[in-house]
């Protein structure tokens, strides 16, 4: 008999960290969006150089949220306070377990009094749906991601959803626009024109330089993305592909795929009850050099992901109890690893040379090789500082860079090694072939790593410096 929800895919397995290590679900596909346009280094250097449009319409989910209660359930579980929450604005919201463990996080946009959209992973949808049917006087309903393999299906949205980024970005929005677009501040929300519609924007800054993200309909799709096209010409304006896209996170600072911190908790158990045998929860796929024998020791709290401004408590929430001790200060803090080029070099080198070792893969741009990324940093002595949470290479920088958690007492300039590759060989996830493990030197550097996205990002959002 098939398992009937995770608690029970959980209950049979036994060790939630080996189910997960030896997840199935194969290689991460950013749906739909091809790979590359022209080439990803291009793509790359686009945002930095001239302009980017980027491709949001199919690899995150979208989850309307209206009625009465819909602000309430916002507070109750969100680390994030309400208290100034204007239409026509938007939040990163963070809920956490009871433990204080991170869920995941996305972007909130308050769309009218009582209407919002939540925009990003899975895991923080589900946790949403199932606190509303805790007695919430509020209307959900969920437009999941396109799907990753439709194998030729026709592939809807009810939303398309772009970003035009880049120092040329705002010549490129006015002049699809038609005229002037005012540069409302961080994180608020307006409207433009394009193609003869209306859609709604809000200011960005994912790739550093100011910019917008976009959406409307799925229907005008193609007659929107040709125009932004077309208006871009003259402005050095790329497409980019799913190769590119994850690069971005790398030099912005954000860590995109935190362990759902759901497996534990005894309270929690009616969630993983409700979630299914298949969900996101319970076929995510934990990689890397770091293994613990209890999932709790890969959950992440604030503090640790750079949300630490965030977590306010003028509200009562799910996990309060659990972070108002916390010490901020005695707390891991985000930062940038930029690893050693010669080390690179020879895990690059690898495939090619019979004689080298067989290292696991450092696949370009994007070397993560699971859902949840976990690789050990430790010091000169072996001592452990730290853990690697996303990895790959940045064109911009022309670096391997990983986004990390460490130590409070590791200051930028340090030397640590990430040990790249799992042990015992490695795991059965069908991104793994047996391999060594092997230690990259790396300098502990601010987070975001991106001069640009350093000067220009708002203090407090997910990209806030650290150091």
């Amino acid at each position: 008999m098939s398992a009937k929800n995770l608690q029970d895919v959980l209950d049979r397995a036994g060790n939630t960290v080996e189910l997960l290590r030896n997840s199935q679900l194969g290689t991460y596909i950013y749906p739909v969006v091809p790979s590359e346009f022209s080439n990803f280094r291009r793509e790359v250097t686009a945002w930095r150089d001239t302009a980017v449009l980027f491709d949001q319409s199919h690899h995150m989910v979208n989850l309307f949220i209206s009625g009465p209660d819909a602000l309430k359930l916002i507070s109750d579980t969100g680390i994030n306070s309400v208290a100034t929450f204007p239409v026509d604005t938007a939040k990163q919201f963070v809920p956490v377990s009871p433990e204080g463990g991170v869920i995941g996080d996305g972007i909130l946009f308050r769309e009218a009094e009582e209407e919002f959209t939540f925009v990003g992973r899975a895991p923080v949808a589900n946790w949403l749906t199932f606190q509303a049917g805790n007695g919430y006087n509020a209307d959900l309903r969920l437009d999941p991601r396109s799907s990753s393999r439709p194998y030729g299906k026709q592939v809807t949205r009810d939303l398309w959803r772009f970003q035009i980024q880049g120092p040329r970005a705002w010549d490129v929005i006015e002049k699809v626009h038609g005229g002037t677009v005012e540069q409302v501040k961080f994180f608020r929300m307006g409207y433009m024109n394009i193609a003869g519609e209306r859609v709604r924007t809000l200011r960005h800054g994912m790739a550093g330089a100011p910019g917008l993200e976009i959406w409307g309909p799925y229907v005008s799709y193609d007659r929107i993305r040709e125009a932004i096209l077309e208006a871009g010409r003259e402005f050095g304006l790329e497409p980019a592909g799913a190769r590119a896209y994850s690069c971005n996170t790398l030099e912005s600072g954000w860590i995109p795929s935190p362990l759902p911190a759901v497996y534990t908790a005894e309270e929690m158990r009616p969630y993983r009850e409700w979630l299914r045998a298949d969900s996101y929860e319970a076929t995510n796929a934990l990689a890397g050099s770091f293994v613990s024998d209890d999932i709790r020791d890969y959950y992440l709290n604030p503090w640790e992901l750079g949300y630490g401004s965030f977590v306010k408590f003028d509200h009562e929430f799910i996990g309060r109890d659990a972070l108002a001790p916390v010490e901020p200060e005695t707390q891991r803090r985000k930062v940038t690893l930029a690893w050693n080029a010669q080390d690179v070099a020879k895990l690059l080198a690898s495939p090619v040379d019979p004689e080298s070792p067989v290292y696991q893969f450092f696949d370009l741009p994007n070397a993560n090789y699971g859902s949840s990324n976990f690789d050990s940093v430790v010091d000169a002595d072996g001592n452990q500082v730290g853990l690697s949470l996303f990895t790959g290479y940045s064109a911009n920088e022309r670096k391997a860079l990983s986004l990390a958690t460490v130590n409070p007492d590791v200051p930028l300039g340090a030397e640590v090694r990430v040990i790249w590759g799992e042990p015992d060989g490695g795991s059965r996830k069908t991104t793994v072939q047996p391999h060594e493990q092997v230690a990259v030197r790396a300098i502990v550097s601010p987070s975001p790593y991106s001069d640009m996205a350093r000067e220009s990002y708002q203090p407090g959002w997910r990209t806030a410096v650290t150091v």
